[in-house]
């Protein structure tokens, strides 16, 4: 009898309940928005992996991200490719909060065949992450992505939204970032590309905690 408490509508509005309050709240007190080096700060080799290309993030996209940084670089080594984007969001008060990949994607021509939530040991303690195999025509790829506040790593959005009004009840603030990773599959082979996907995380995320805000 309770099964409508799971409904995605219901978390979702559930959700938007919360940060309204969230916003009411906030309003009569300044929020702590704490400070951090430029993403730009992390290194170029990770590991085994080396910056291959600089990203470009347009105009029209970082208007409607709206985030207060953003990262887009291509990484590469012997065995595989990767592309490392992160959106960081200093505070989430004034309409700004990270778009969700899984909303984005569609829009542009990728189409999910198959997701769930995995575990991944960073060597700094597991992380939960979103995994997802797309296409586009005959192009495929694995993307990873989760939302990172301070040494919290989340997969589920409606859990990232939660923590938000936690963390601005008890912190008085609301930063976080959304990080996404995406492998090219080749050959159809989803175990090659996730396994690069994974190492890939291990050798930039202790590195990517060091400079986002603690």
């Amino acid at each position: 009898m309770f099964s409508f408490l799971y409904n995605r509508a219901v978390l979702a509005a559930s959700a938007l309940i919360l940060v309204t309050g969230l916003l009411m709240f906030g309003a009569s007190r300044p929020e702590v928005i704490p400070g951090g080096q430029p993403l730009a700060a992390l290194p170029s080799e990770l590991g085994s992996y080396r910056l291959v290309q600089e990203g470009v993030v347009d105009q029209e996209t970082r208007d409607v991200l709206r985030a207060d940084d953003l990262l887009n670089r291509f990484y590469g080594n012997d065995h595989g490719a990767a592309n490392l984007f992160v959106a960081e969001f200093r505070s989430q008060r004034n309409g700004k909060t990270p778009h969700s990949p899984k909303n984005c994607l569609p829009g542009s021509g990728w189409v999910p065949l198959d997701s769930r939530e995995v575990t991944i040991e960073t060597g700094m303690g597991p992380i939960q992450t979103n995994r997802y195999v797309v296409a586009n025509g005959d192009n495929r790829s694995l993307v990873l992505y989760w939302y990172q506040s301070r040494n919290r790593s989340v997969a589920s959005e409606y859990l990232a939204k939660y923590w938000v009004v936690v963390d601005a009840m008890r912190l008085n603030r609301t930063d976080t970032s959304l990080i996404r990773v995406v492998v090219p599959i080749a050959n159809r082979d989803d175990a090659t590309a996730e396994k690069t996907a994974e190492d890939f995380v291990r050798s930039f995320y202790p590195l990517l905690r060091g400079i986002l805000p603690s």
